[in-house]
């Protein structure tokens, strides 16, 4: 506990200091991290490949290009978010200075997750650094290799007192967990997502909790089944189903579901080949743990397609699972894992009920050629996230906050949005001493003329239809005030 202590004081006293703040300093460690990313990048790699197995191509395009990217928009609109927002006046202080000023937090915590270690550590971080706080990055012990690069590298990189990096597990997690920081955010599972908030309700910390669900797949009949279905193979079996906005379940009708198995084997086969277990593209689960776990949700169902494994190395082969109970195993909790069920509902209302029975997912997808139905779809149920006609696709919009609701989440980052998580929208108005008569309306003695002109002042719009009674009532009020001024006696 004392380290834990040691290491926040320093990170809090570092922060204090105040070097965090410029703009300049900002950008500095932005790009000694950029520098880092790109020097260090074989090593980034080699451990993604010991803890994923995930080959170099599918590392850097997973990993390290979505922090390249989200390393250059930020540097590039870093000053035009940090600068003073204005906002709208009314007459009452058309003559003042009104703005939102964004100020940091003060020390964060940023734990992060093992299905994509570095980039869902690296990411918060990046919005923190560009908010100006001081940031403490936990890594996840499950990805071991990479939560030891991690450690290894940053200290040699970035400010070393501002940006500490904690490892280990359980033990040191909760240790950490204990000390008062000014945001959290972790990227987990809803079980430990109520742990961080619990511990973060002690010091009142607000959090974002990136957590996940059963992301829905809904797919309409008037469909081009063979794009639809090469779309959610990509998406459900990347990183071996590690994803938490991967489609954890499909939605379709009874008289297509043969068709959907039919489109994702021939599409396996294109990804991978015959022999999806040497295929390069094709990573592994993360600890035999975990596997055991996938392979416990296939108990007691019918397997369409897939269903080989190998717990010596960790491999489950991608698999389809067709005419599925709701209330079966695997449809209980996120399969996070290559096993794809699909339970067969007669129409969209069908499966709008079907997913607003269940907790609010991460993400949720929808197939079809008809607009109308993808805007009823978004129109009646609530999900973090949702692409239509695709899989995954929302998250790498910039501009997009990426985040959940309900038991999925709260709160968002991802550019902008990073930025602002970790800032505080400070409110910020600047008079000055002059024109003190315009106060004699909100002083007392006062009338009921004041409270007229006072609300006329304050009104944003005037409608024009009423524009004669509102120029009659505004010379009223004027009359009033000047009387007032002028002759104060007569009040009263």
């Amino acid at each position: 506990m004392e380290r834990m202590q040691q290491i926040v004081g320093r990170a809090r006293a570092a922060f204090n200091s105040g070097r965090s703040r410029p703009l300049e300093f900002r950008i500095q460690q932005l790009k000694a991290l950029e520098r880092m990313v790109q020097e260090k990048e074989k090593d980034i790699l080699a451990a993604l490949k010991a803890d994923l197995n995930k080959c170099g191509h599918n590392a850097y395009s997973h990993e390290i290009l979505g922090v390249l990217g989200e390393l250059a928009l930020t540097m590039e609109k870093l000053p035009s978010w940090a600068a003073p927002q204005p906002v709208k006046k009314n007459l009452l202080t058309m003559r003042d200075e009104a703005y939102i000023g964004y100020e940091p937090l003060g020390v964060v915590l940023v734990i992060g997750a093992w299905n994509y270690p570095f980039v869902l550590v690296m990411q918060p971080l990046i919005g923190a650094i560009a908010a100006g706080n001081a940031v403490v990055v936990k890594p996840s012990e499950v990805s071991e290799n990479t939560a030891r690069l991690v450690a290894e590298l940053l200290p040699q990189y970035l400010d070393k007192d501002l940006y500490p990096v904690v490892t280990g597990g359980v033990p040191e997690t909760t240790e950490l967990l204990a000390q008062r920081f000014d945001h959290i955010l972790y990227t987990g599972n809803t079980a430990v997502g109520k742990i961080v908030m619990a511990a973060a309700a002690k010091h009142l910390t607000p959090v974002t909790l990136e957590l996940g669900g059963k992301s829905p797949c809904y797919i309409d009949k008037d469909c081009d089944l063979a794009v639809a279905c090469r779309r959610i193979t990509w998406g459900k079996y990347t990183n071996c189903g590690q994803t938490c906005i991967a489609p954890d379940y499909i939605l379709c009708d009874p008289s297509i579901q043969s068709k959907v198995v039919e489109n994702i084997k021939t599409t396996l086969k294109e990804f991978y080949g015959e022999d999806v277990k040497s295929s390069p593209d094709y990573e592994r689960i993360i600890n035999k743990r975990h596997f055991k776990r996938v392979l416990g949700l296939l108990e007691g169902q019918k397997i369409a397609h897939g269903g080989e494994t190998d717990e010596a190395s960790c491999f489950i082969a991608p698999t389809i699972l067709t005419d599925v109970s709701p209330e079966s195993k695997v449809m209980e909790e996120e399969i996070f894992g290559p096993v794809l069920p699909i339970v067969t509902v007669k129409s969209v209302e069908e499966a709008i009920e079907f997913i607003n029975r269940r907790e609010k997912p991460l993400a949720l997808y929808v197939f079809s050629n008809n607009k109308q139905l993808i805007r009823r779809v978004i129109s009646e149920t609530s999900s973090g996230g949702l692409t239509a006609n695709d899989v995954i696709m929302h998250s790498m919009v910039p501009d997009l906050p990426f985040g959940g609701v309900g038991h999925s989440g709260m709160g968002a980052y991802h550019g902008r949005h990073s930025f602002e998580t970790f800032s505080h929208r400070r409110a910020c108005l600047i008079k000055d001493l002059k024109l003190e008569v315009l106060n004699r309306l909100r002083y007392p003695p006062g009338s009921m003329e004041m409270m007229h002109l006072s609300k006329l002042l304050l009104l944003k719009q005037c409608n024009k239809s009423r524009v004669g009674q509102f120029i009659s009532a505004l010379l009223v009020a004027v009359k009033a005030l000047v009387a007032k001024v002028l002759c104060p006696w007569r009040e009263g």
